[in-house]
């Protein structure tokens, strides 16, 4: 295999690697720089011991991710305020049949999915990502973590029993998501308190990741009262170069403002009942590179 033909074959599998990647970790930058490391290993791999291309790569790709995963979890104990996934851009376009496949790959980077895999850890994270979002026959697994099939299957188990048990139990219409979606950017940008508070649930939350390095609630907000009123005193203090637009993000349409055509905030809800139950807002400006051009 010549030089020009091996850097073919790991650009060609550059897109899984780095979904493989996120789903582990949640931050862009980290996956990236994960992706990057699998590539050094790659380009310094013995090409006559590399048989099959994809299965080295995603071998590689994982136990750098466990390794980077761990040392996030060390840093990401003096966090400031609530942490919430990195924004990562999922439209698919054409890549993706619109199909269970899309709906699949959309679930397994949702904000309600990736938060619960915080909890897990790395070998538990890592071996739900294969089976459940790519579908990893469990012995393929065992070879890719070196880990027997037996140990394998009970990391799926408890990881599976974990997720399913904080995960919400609630299936979105995609329609009346991006219908809410809208009409709440449209009572938001236009400070409509009533407007807001017709779209929340009483119980509605407000969720922001800042990191301490952008001003944002540090504490959840809890009450469609203290959300809506939030909500409504941040437009009345909006940029004059302020411009909003929607976007898909983690498997759904999210409003993303930019101010002075840089993006600053990304907010994403989750729908139950035809009402929003949560906000998540993220302002972090070192964690908003994936969304530059969009």
């Amino acid at each position: 295999m010549s030089a020009d033909t091996f850097t073919d074959v790991f650009e060609e599998h550059r897109p899984f690697l780095m979904g493989v990647a996120y789903r582990m970790l949640g931050r862009v930058a980290d996956a990236e720089d994960v992706v990057q490391d699998a590539w050094l290993r790659w380009s310094g791999a013995d090409r006559a011991e590399v048989r099959e291309p994809r299965g080295y790569l995603v071998r590689v790709t994982t136990r750098l991710a466990i390794d980077r995963l761990r040392q996030v979890k060390a840093r990401s104990e003096a966090y400031v305020g609530p942490w919430l996934p990195e924004p990562y851009v999922t439209e698919f376009g054409d890549s993706v049949a619109d199909t269970a496949e899309r709906a699949l790959l959309a679930d397994s980077v949702s904000l309600a999915v990736l938060v619960v895999l915080e909890s897990l850890s790395p070998l538990e994270r890592a071996v739900f990502v294969l089976r459940e979002a790519f579908g990893y026959p469990y012995a393929e697994i065992a070879v890719l973590l070196d880990r027997g099939e037996a140990a394998v299957r009970q990391l799926a188990g408890r990881a599976r029993r974990h997720v399913e048990e904080r995960r919400p139990r609630y299936d979105v219409d995609p329609v009346q998501r991006r219908d809410l979606t809208e009409r709440f950017l449209a009572a938001a940008a236009g400070g409509d308190l009533q407007g807001l508070m017709a779209l929340l649930a009483p119980e509605a939350r407000l969720v922001a990741d800042s990191g301490g390095k952008a001003k944002a609630p540090v504490r959840v907000l809890h009450s469609a009262d203290k959300v809506g009123r939030f909500l409504a005193a941040v437009a009345a203090k909006s940029a004059a170069d302020l411009s909003v637009r929607l976007v898909e993000v983690n498997g759904g349409p999210a409003v993303l403002t930019l101010v002075g055509g840089e993006p600053d905030t990304v907010f994403q809800l989750d729908v139950v009942d035809g009402v929003i139950t949560t906000v998540y807002v993220r302002r972090n400006p070192d964690r908003m590179g994936s969304l530059a051009g969009h």
